[in-house]
């Protein structure tokens, strides 16, 4: 009689605990949590809800509700993809593209598109809009500055396929462009020409600019030329004589002048 007692305690103890544990799966299962940047949607035996459920904690019915949950901040999407160019060649690309999602709009995506989207829509019309827009420009195109340019137009191309179903395309970015090697090796050769031909237009420029200075220098010292054989007319010279004559009548040292009475011609003492 106590073993059966003692047993049916046991058994009613392990029951309890059973049932709590139950419950508290059921309560944690009833509960999803949405986070920073993320909206949800109810869904009710398939039929979505209307109404946007916000960051936090949001309760439902496992039984009969799922709370789907949709991402609204800036996405970026990484895509491999094969580009054609304007000459017919494949041009290896590595394009991001970041997106984001209207939040009032969230319920009619999923009900237009569904919960894929991003593989049913945004991928199959970035495709199409990158295939077109490239097509258009020669493959060395995407490897230069005419890159923005590229990467604008198929993020305008996107945007206008896009925008009236609650996406909106931010920016497109060609990350990383792999050219065929022949055409990458020309590019290069021609890049180095360019360069070359620079480098002797400089070393050219330098030399004419050295030339204008020699030339300018050599008329600067013709004309000081001129301008001194100008100056030394005959009452100059006579006053410069004057002068020598006085100096060397004021030195103490003894010596000896010769003279026309014009031009002094000096013998020093040690000279005799």
């Amino acid at each position: 009689m106590f073993v059966s007692s003692y047993s049916l305690q046991t058994n009613y103890t392990v029951m309890r605990k059973l049932l709590a544990f139950v419950f508290i799966l059921m309560m944690a299962s009833a509960c999803a949590v949405i986070r920073q940047g993320e909206v949800g949607v109810k869904s009710k035996f398939g039929k979505l809800s209307p109404d946007i459920e916000e960051a936090g904690l949001v309760g439902f019915n496992p039984f009969t509700t799922r709370v789907i949950k949709v991402p609204i901040r800036t996405v970026n999407q990484e895509v491999r993809l094969n580009l054609p160019s304007k000459e017919g060649l494949t041009i290896d690309s590595e394009i991001s593209i970041l997106y984001s999602i209207e939040k009032k709009r969230v319920p009619f995506i999923l009900e237009d598109v569904g919960e894929n989207y991003e593989r049913v829509l945004i991928l199959n019309v970035f495709r199409s809009a990158a295939a077109d827009i490239t097509a258009q420009y020669m493959a060395k195109d995407m490897h230069s500055g005419m890159r923005s340019e590229i990467e604008n137009q198929i993020q305008e191309r996107m945007h206008e396929s896009l925008r009236e179903r609650g996406f909106v395309v931010e920016r497109v970015l060609m990350k990383s462009i792999r050219l065929p090697d022949e055409l990458s090796r020309a590019i290069e050769r021609k890049l180095k020409a360019e360069q070359e031909a620079q480098q002797m237009e400089y070393v050219l420029e330098r030399e004419r600019k050295e030339a204008e200075r020699r030339r300018i220098e050599a008329e600067g010292t013709r004309a000081a030329q001129i301008i001194l054989a100008e100056g030394l007319v005959r009452e100059i010279i006579e006053l410069r004589s004057i002068e020598a004559f006085r100096e060397l009548a004021n030195s103490p040292n003894t010596k000896i002048i010769i003279t026309d009475g014009k031009t002094p011609y000096l013998i020093n003492a040690q000279d005799k």
